[in-house]
């Protein structure tokens, strides 16, 4: 049995930011670098990723790999093939993560889980962010909508049939109004693109 007892002060600390604390995060809240070493030697914490600790015994998270990345990127926003999977508007299966990040922004360093980035430019990256919260986390999401008009954006490096399934499935399952994918379509410069695919499946 785990003897959390010397911990009792570090953990009430976890427990009250949801279980879940970035390095810089604890050591800002009191907690020296020793305990965070202590703590996971002991079995009183795991290690998620590099730099981030989770108080252990808590209900494994559904969705790993996206709070993990919302965790350590807080500017970033999930896109594209991921943002499809989680509004379940593809049939595709993404292997990495895909995040948005605003154009000029250095490229974050994540060992874990596997990601693929975006720099997206303004306004486009700004419009279509819905915050879900995934486990008491909150992560960053572009709307159905807006990520179809990002995937006919990005279609040379994704591809323009999952773009299509992606306009169809947003239509079908979402019940998104046309206008709505036009306004985004237009922000992200790709309205006369997908235009005629929306006509055709109207």
């Amino acid at each position: 049995m785990i003897k959390n007892k010397p911990f009792r002060r570090q953990l009430g600390i976890f427990k009250a930011h949801g279980g879940v604390l970035r390095t810089t995060q604890a050591l800002g809240l009191g907690i020296h670098p020793r305990d965070l070493y202590a703590m996971e030697a002991a079995g009183a914490l795991e290690r998620i990723s590099r730099g981030l600790y989770r108080a252990s015994g808590l209900k494994p998270f559904a969705n790993p790999d996206l709070i993990t990345v919302a965790l350590k990127i807080p500017k970033g926003v999930i896109c594209l093939i991921s943002a499809l999977a989680f509004h379940e508007i593809t049939t595709q299966i993404p292997h990495e993560v895909y995040v948005a990040l605003p154009r000029g922004t250095e490229k974050p360093r994540l060992d874990h889980p596997p990601t693929r980035f975006a720099w997206f430019t303004e306004p486009a990256f700004g419009s279509g962010i819905e915050t879900h919260t995934l486990d008491g986390i909150a992560v960053r999401v572009y709307c159905p909508e807006k990520t179809v008009a990002d995937c006919f954006k990005a279609r040379n490096k994704i591809g323009l049939d999952v773009a299509i399934e992606a306009l169809k499935l947003c239509r079908k399952k979402k019940r998104s109004a046309p206008e709505t994918l036009l306004k985004y379509a237009k922000v992200c410069r790709v309205d006369k693109i997908m235009k005629p695919y929306l006509v055709a499946i109207l």
